[in-house]
């Protein structure tokens, strides 16, 4: 008689899906919890998360830069979870993320819009995780600016709490997302040159990039 697997296909599959599924309501759920703390209504969160999750799509071109033919790429890292690039062809555009980069900016100036946030707090904050971030960041041949993902988001919390710790939340999300904008992105700009990659995208290529991740975890940290 023969022996039945323990998990067959399909059930593989709904497990598979089951998981997904589950994730994907923890994360909104987290999420909205995080907008919640800075004081959004369920319909202005929404709006924002479809908003960066459309932009995360659209990279605004701003220059482009002659740059280095890219190295092989290091054996370590993981074929699967490179991204899909158009060819090199000598020079990098650098663009910035709307997703990832824009809308994390406009938010942040609202949130300082209507928050009492002193201007000085902010700008030690900014300036302690755009410190920490282009410290612990390191460019990656052929791929571009990679760096551990929850580094900023604890810093940001950590930083917003000790600072103003009636008003953490929103300083939390700018610090976190600010920072890492200065510190990862513009300040290696100098690093994109030699990197090989064709496309350099400020604010990362997608908006559960690190900004998005940093902003929201640093939120619900606090």
């Amino acid at each position: 008689m023969p022996v039945r697997p323990p998990f067959s296909p399909r059930n593989l599959l709904l497990f598979a899906f089951a998981v997904v599924f589950l994730l994907a309501f923890l994360q909104v759920g987290l999420i909205s919890i995080a907008f919640d703390k800075l004081g959004l209504s369920p319909s202005s969160a929404f709006l924002l998360l479809m908003t960066s999750l459309g932009g995360s799509m659209i990279n605004m071109p701003l220059f482009s830069i002659r740059a280095e033919h890219p190295p092989e790429v290091p054996p370590q890292l993981n074929p699967f979870l490179q991204v899909r690039l158009p060819p090199f062809t000598g020079r990098t555009l650098v663009a910035v993320n709307v997703g990832g980069g824009l809308i994390p900016i406009v938010f942040s100036l609202y949130l300082m819009a209507h928050h009492p946030l002193p201007l000085l707090q902010v700008v030690l904050g900014v300036a302690a995780i755009a410190t920490i971030s282009h410290v612990m960041s390191r460019p990656i041949a052929g791929l571009g600016i990679g760096m551990p993902v929850f580094v900023a988001p604890i810093s940001a919390a950590l930083v917003a709490v000790l600072l103003n710790p009636a008003q953490s939340a929103p300083l939390a999300y700018i610090c976190g997302t600010l920072g890492v904008l200065i510190g990862a992105d513009i300040l290696r700009l100098k690093d994109i040159r030699h990197l090989g990659t064709p496309l350099a995208s400020i604010g990362g290529a997608g908006t559960f990039d690190g900004i998005f991740i940093t902003g929201i975890v640093a939120v619900l940290l606090t």
